[in-house]
């Protein structure tokens, strides 16, 4: 039934019981997703959203204003959709994505960055290399992992130049013409917290496949799409509970970063003289 204080217009936005799904594996070939499954869970960590109604994109900002998102779609779908910047501790750091990158994969960085930071540093490249990719680096200290079906790739890598590294994450896909084209592409800051980068690698390589229309992938014979026997509710209860995690592992965080204070007695001396004193 058609809700009569909404406009008769079919959107993306809908809700999901209006379309039905596929599911569609591998994952990191199923193009963008819904965005909603990345934004949607900042809010619910208490991000605060700052965008112009009357603009077409997305302004997030962490409750402590260390941390920036902004999505602005563009005509390439080809081309960055998606930046976070960082100035959290006194360390600045950034990060981007493609308009292609599936919502899920960007989500594995984002959710990284409301939960509590491990106590250890994390290991990215193990990650992948669990995951079957082949990894390997150069007497430069350059590092790379490519996935088996060999059009994906992750690597650290310095410029000729310098010795700056950086971190990228592509899908490139041949033209034909003995040229590459990239699907979709991702860039990260050498300061980037290097447990966001393993959030990232491990919903890059998680197997699961994830839900999408018929015709919402930008190259149909490079993924798989079977029909899920559970449509619509199904999906918006699983993204209610996504969201319920997401507010607790937020309240967590925050108590945890939390300052704590406790009383501090009064020297002995201090109260031997009041006692003297009475």
């Amino acid at each position: 039934m058609t809700d009569p204080g909404m406009p008769y217009i079919t959107s993306k936005a809908d809700d999901p019981s209006h379309r039905i799904w596929f599911d569609t594996s591998p994952r990191h070939l199923a193009g963008a997703g819904d965005p909603r499954h990345v934004t949607q869970a900042l809010r619910a960590a208490g991000w605060k959203n700052h965008s112009d109604p009357d603009f077409p994109h997305v302004v997030l900002a962490s409750p402590d204003f260390r941390h920036t998102l902004v999505l602005e779609p563009a005509p390439d779908a080809y081309s960055t959709w998606w930046r976070i910047v960082s100035h959290a501790d006194g360390e600045r750091w950034h990060a981007s994505f493609g308009g292609h990158t599936p919502a899920e994969v960007i989500a594995g960085f984002t959710d990284a960055l409301v939960h509590t930071p491990p106590t250890t540093e994390q290991a990215v490249w193990p990650t992948l290399q669990a995951a079957g990719w082949a990894y390997e680096r150069d007497e430069r200290g350059n590092e790379s992992a490519r996935h088996p079906d060999g059009i994906t790739t992750m690597e650290r890598r310095a410029t000729l130049t310098s010795d700056y590294f950086s971190w990228t994450a592509e899908v490139t896909l041949p033209t034909g013409l003995g040229g590459q084209r990239r699907m979709w592409h991702a860039y990260f800051d050498d300061h980037t917290p290097r447990h966001l980068l393993t959030g990232f690698a491990t919903a890059l390589t998680n197997p699961a496949p994830v839900p999408r229309g018929h015709y919402d992938v930008p190259h149909s014979h490079l993924v798989t799409q079977v029909e899920r026997r559970r449509q619509g509710e199904h999906l918006a209860a699983a993204h209610d509970a996504r969201l319920k995690a997401i507010r607790a592992a937020a309240r967590k965080a925050r108590r945890g970063a939390a300052p704590t204070t406790r009383t501090v007695p009064a020297p002995a001396t201090d109260v031997s003289a009041a006692a003297r004193g009475r």
